[in-house]
């Protein structure tokens, strides 16, 4: 049994079929090369943890990484032995361009930022076609001038970028289009294609590259050492073979007769440090024979760990020139035959698979924001290495002892070398817990069994803490993301019946026992009072509070939160449902869904109602949820309206009849649970055809809470659910502490911060987040399942009453406006930007951003954040069902 969707089986699913039974690894070869290493965590052997200082963008080209490889448009081995990437010249820029530039965390205005255009246009999941495009000013790139631009820039103005320092005016630019198609699993064809979209002839230098991840450097001896070599040329192509001691071969074939060029990828200790270097031919060699013509930096003898060839070309107004390469385990005598077949053919493979997934009825814009934010979402899967026991001990590099002590010295046992779905592989190259539960929803409807193995990584033993704890990101593994994992798993595991008739119990009982030390974690850890309230700190939304929450409070002070209470509740609720479903086949787990249920009803109660003089987030004067400041004793409501106060509506199941009447034991602990426990049933309500909604929220203060998410005036902007309610933009929440001699203050601000919590390059107090939206659009649709429509929206503004289910859809039709065109023609993710609303260069493809203004809808942070924000292209596809259901 197939979904829709699936019933008509295209090419592409095929090969994910043969990837899943494993008779062929689709997968193994993908574009999983990030687009920066410089600048992380991983290479930072510095004795401060300044990343961002230790391995600036200057050091890049003439520095060996350690844990990753960087490029422009790359592809990789899923082990990122070999890498092959595009690198380009312009002859006016200082320096060969072969990584995407941008500001550090320091430099930027508003925290570390991007300054290339790139796009991610098309991907399927097994890579077996893959599109990307670079856009290359003909100009002078202008580095010196976007860092000074945004010196002088103030956390009150927005980010400098591309397009207004005028690197695109007079349309003189190259577009560099990269694609990939794959023959075979290992045979891989690349097809570099350069435009000129200028008025006048312009001169490209195009150096396709090929490397070894540098393996060896790291041991004493150095490890086993590859090479490329050069073939000897047959007509009409050059040839390289690339042999590895533990890998095996590789030859790369390049069309024409283009002149070849090796060195190492090893560091130049005499550029960065003035001592020497352990081979004459170092990682910047072609960047020194192509900028400056230095031949001697090059290896003569047409070998080394790095190799590229070299094609310059003036190319008139208008026309575009192509480069072909193919990548085969195997020597091969016609490298480009049918080459442009294989091209065609997969392309249109895409197409038909990309039709299959969408199904009839979307709008040509829709279906194009869907497939751009699939696109995103597999371009940014990255190799991603990380051996923290090693790092901290430095290996060769030797690192100062204080090291020992810094950063992540809590997690020696992570060891991870896997491919994973980044956020943004420019701007947060490195994975984040929570994140991550949103991209394999995301990633569902593409491919299921890529989101499942993206979602049990996290729960693996080498990624989660002996105490149970899931590791935040790279920065700070010990921050707390929030406990999304047993949600995002339960949903991956209904998607997975319905496409194929049958859920995964084995995967979702193997997930469900790590999330069980996961629990026991956060009971044990965060709630301080035994109390159930919890206090947890971070939790993902950054300066949203008066207080930087990552940061201990002075003595004498606690934060009890209730976005962390609220979080634990659904937590509850979703072990319960997955115990629940797992009792059917395994009556054990009766006892586990009872433990949850009755947990639950514990956590709900704490929210609002005050015991040992406590006070409750729920305050009944605002008919809202606040954190608790709790200070000489004393607690206080910190009145500030913000997505804190939503999070209580994401805690709800509703158990069905069915479910209830085949567990007897838990049947039975409920009822005598209740039973001596009537003031917590209040979380509960039954329905009388037997349904049982369990929901954090109860009716009498679920519209209250409701009336403030569906306010335009507060939360519900043009574009989806604001983080903090407008209402603050007159009325701003100030707090002052003598003892302290401080003062505090949260305003609205719906676009970028304008405050450096938490680095500044996120802004929580005002935008619309997708990944917020989406879970209240998905809860709100379980509200509807559970009270119907005896349960309505209030009449607010020239909206009537409306059911649960109408706001959820009017919640997700907001937040797919972003992308879409309205009737003027304008994207709102565009803002105010001329070239990229009206130019048809640019105007129909995007970028899917970080978050979004609270009022306009402009995007904002990151760029290329196609994992959370890829939400949209769920929205769409479940919009399409909702219409075509109707119908």
């Amino acid at each position: 049994m197939t979904s829709p969707a699936r019933s008509a089986k295209t090419a592409e699913h095929h090969r994910l079929e043969e990837e899943r039974e494993r008779l062929l690894r689709w997968k193994h070869w993908g574009p999983y090369l990030s687009e920066r290493a410089w600048g992380t965590v991983r290479e930072d052997y510095s004795a401060n943890g300044d990343a961002w200082g230790h391995f600036p963008h200057d050091h890049a080209r003439s520095r060996a990484y350690r844990w990753n490889e960087d490029g422009l448009g790359g592809l990789c081995d899923r082990h990122q032995i070999l890498c092959l990437a595009v690198a380009v010249w312009n002859e006016r820029d200082e320096i060969l361009k072969e990584r995407a530039f941008g500001l550090t965390g320091p430099e930027g205005n508003h925290g570390e930022d991007v300054k290339e255009v790139y796009y991610y246009e098309d991907a399927t999941p097994t890579s077996s076609y893959l599109r990307y495009l670079y856009r290359y000013p003909q100009r002078k790139f202008p580095y010196d001038e976007l860092v000074a631009a945004a010196r002088e820039r103030g956390l009150s103005e927005g980010e400098i970028d591309l397009p207004d320092v005028g690197a695109f005016e007079g349309d003189r630019y190259f577009d560099v289009v990269v694609e990939y198609a794959k023959r075979s699993p290992n045979d891989i064809l690349m097809a570099i294609t350069v435009v000129n979209r200028g008025p006048e002839a312009a001169p490209i230098h195009v150096l396709p590259h090929l490397w070894f991840r540098n393996t060896w450097s790291w041991s004493e001896p150095p490890g086993p050492i590859p090479e490329i070599r050069a073939m000897q040329a047959e007509p009409g192509h050059a040839s390289l073979r690339a042999a590895h001691p533990e890998h095996g071969v590789h030859h790369l074939y390049v069309e024409g007769n283009p002149e070849l060029l090796f060195t190492n990828n090893e560091t130049n200790h005499e550029r960065l440090h003035g001592t020497p270097s352990r081979t004459p031919y170092v990682k910047d060699a072609f960047h020194h024979r192509v900028v400056h013509g230095d031949r001697a930096r090059v290896n003569p003898g047409l070998s080394g760990t790095k190799a590229a060839s070299w094609h310059r070309f003036e190319v008139p107004p208008g026309e575009s020139r192509r480069i072909l390469l193919r990548l085969v385990p195997e020597a091969v005598q016609r490298p480009f035959d049918r080459a442009d077949e294989l091209l065609s053919t997969r392309r249109r493979e895409a197409d038909e698979y990309y039709l299959a997934v969408q199904g009839p009825g979307l709008s040509e814009d829709r279906r194009a924001i869907h497939r751009q934010a699939a696109a995103g979402l597999f371009w940014t899967m990255q190799f991603y290495h990380y051996d923290v026991d090693t790092w901290l001990r430095g290996d060769a590099l030797t690192p100062p002892p204080e090291r020992l002590r810094g950063r992540n010295h809590h997690w020696r046992h992570v060891s991870v070398a896997d491919v994973i779905s980044m956020p943004d592989k420019w701007e947060y190259p490195w994975f984040a817990a929570w994140d991550l539960a949103f991209h394999a929803l995301a990633l569902a409807s593409l491919d299921v069994d890529l989101a499942k193995a993206q979602l049990k990584l996290m729960v693996k033993e080498w990624y989660q803490h002996p105490n149970g704890q899931l590791p935040a990101y790279e920065w700070e593994f010990s921050d707390l993301n929030p406990p999304v994992h047993a949600w995002a798993t339960y949903q991956l595991y209904k998607i997975e019946r319905k496409q194929r008739g049958a859920g995964d119990r084995v995967f979702l009982e193997r997930v469900f026992h790590k999330l069980l030390i996961n629990f026991a974690y956060w009971v044990n850890k965060l709630d301080a009072e035994g109390n159930n309230v919890f206090e947890g700190g971070f939790l993902g939304l950054d300066n949203i509070s008066l207080f930087d929450r990552s940061e201990r409070l002075p003595p004498g002070m606690r934060l009890e939160q209730a976005d962390a209470t609220a979080w634990m509740a659904m937590y509850c609720l979703d072990l319960m449902r997955i115990a629940l479903e797992l009792a059917l086949e395994n009556s054990a787990y009766e006892d586990l869904a009872s433990k949850f249920f009755e947990h639950f009803l514990r956590i709900a109660h704490a929210l609002h109602h005050a015991t040992d003089g406590r006070l409750p987030p729920w305050s009944e004067e605002d008919g809202f949820y606040f954190d608790i400041l709790i200070a000489g004793g004393e607690p206080r409501h910190l009145k500030i309206r913000s997505a804190v106060g939503l999070i209580p509506l994401c805690a709800v199941h509703v158990i069905t009849p069915e479910v209830y009447g085949k567990l007897a034991n838990f049947r039975r602990r409920t009822e005598w649970f209740l039973g001596k426990n009537p003031a917590l049933a209040e979380a509960i309500t039954v329905r009388p055809d037997g349904r049982q909604v369990l929901s954090a929220v109860t009716p009498g203060r679920l519209e209250r809470v409701l009336a403030h998410l569906f306010d335009e005036d507060k939360f519900l902007s043009p574009f989806g659910p604001r983080s903090l309610s407008k209402e603050h933009a007159s009325v701003p929440v100030s707090l002052g502490l003598d003892r302290l001699d401080a003062q505090y203050r949260v305003g609205y601000e719906p676009g970028e911060s304008v405050t450096r919590m938490k680095g500044g390059n996120s802004n929580w107090r005002g935008p619309v987040w997708l990944p917020l939206g989406y879970l209240l659009y998905r809860s709100l649709l379980r509200l509807d399942h559970g009270f119907g429509d005896v349960l309505t929206i209030p009449p607010l503004g020239d909206h009537g009453p409306r059911t649960l289910r109408e706001g959820a859809h009017e919640i997700a039709r907001r937040m797919v406006s972003i992308f879409e065109r309205d009737r003027e023609g304008r994207r709102p993710v565009y803002g105010e930007h001329v070239l990229f609303q009206r130019h048809p260069e640019f105007r129909d493809r995007l970028f899917f951003f970080e978050y979004f203004h609270g009022d306009t809808g402009a995007g904002l942070g990151a760029s290329h954040q196609t994992g959370w924000t890829a939400l949209v292209g769920d929205l769409i596809l479940r919009m399409a069902r909702q219409s075509r259901s109707r119908s």
